[in-house]
């Protein structure tokens, strides 16, 4: 059985980071360590959340699995609060890194043309220095805009602007590009990437729903993580991780109980194991 390990804040309610990184990953079948990087009782969109930071527990529990002799065949980061955790994880990457492991950045800091609270443009930087280290990056349209130093202009994205972002992005190092919330079509949403080595682009669309949730990009780059680690190449992962957000989506209009802080992955997870089998 594969293992990866995912580097990222833990919210005890609310569908994000870990409570959907982990099951997702798990239900595809691969092992799912985890390196908690803070506890929070709920996502932040939630007023009045509890708020523990973990950065310090990051060198002992890398260090300790090194002792161990425990490998990963993927690393997989998700949100990073502070400077420190991104140079903690920075040394991580560099620990753990083989000539056949998968390293996976997802860059989360920015959305709908601005930075999370807290966030600055030379934390942007630094952010893109770990994208460099990464085989695989997976930007929102705001985060590789402030990576990139550009301004964003939302809904305004040519094909021609979306492929010159995703040259200008590999720049950093990263051997993968995939660029999510892509659209050239009022009633279609997905993503479009640019694989280096081959000089390749490929996009990938389905249906845009009328609605929006939290927690959608961690989804998408949760099952596109599985989809990988089953030997999915990275335009098929592309593919069932967008459908599979989709599919959450849907699952979660349909129900008219349905809470207004995460998407009912849970009930779409049967047919992301499906997709798996005709990678």
């Amino acid at each position: 059985m594969k293992r990866i390990v995912t580097i990222q804040d833990i919210s005890c309610i609310g569908k994000c980071s870990l409570t959907v990184a982990l099951p997702i990953i798990s239900a595809c079948g691969v092992e799912t360590a985890v390196i908690p990087t803070a506890v929070l009782s709920t996502h932040t969109a939630f007023q009045g959340f509890t708020f523990r930071d973990l950065t310090e527990e990051i060198t002992p529990i890398s260090e300790h699995w090194k002792k161990e002799g425990i490998g990963f065949d993927a690393i997989y980061t998700g949100y990073l609060g502070s400077f420190e955790q991104l140079e903690l994880v920075s040394r991580l990457i560099d620990q753990f890194k083989t000539e056949d492991n998968l390293i996976i950045v997802d860059p989360v800091m920015a959305d709908n043309g601005a930075l999370y609270p807290g966030f600055t443009q030379e934390f942007v930087a630094e952010m893109a220095k770990l994208c460099g280290k990464a085989d695989v990056i997976v930007p929102n349209l705001t985060e590789a805009s402030y990576m990139l130093q550009i301004p964003y202009v939302g809904e305004e994205y040519s094909e021609e602007n979306i492929k010159e972002m995703l040259v200008s992005l590999s720049q950093l190092g990263t051997k993968k590009v995939v660029l999510t919330g892509v659209s050239f079509a009022p009633d279609q949403l997905g993503v479009m990437a640019y694989d280096a080595e081959q000089k390749r682009f490929f996009r990938y669309f389905n249906e845009k729903l009328s609605a929006s949730f939290h927690g959608t990009g961690d989804v998408f780059a949760s099952a596109m993580t599985g989809a990988m680690m089953n030997n999915c190449s990275l335009e098929q992962a592309l593919e069932v991780a967008v459908d599979y957000t989709v599919e959450s989506i849907r699952k979660t209009m349909e129900d008219p109980e349905h809470r207004w802080y995460g998407v009912n992955f849970e009930r779409a997870i049967p047919m992301l194991v499906e997709r798996l089998n005709h990678c």
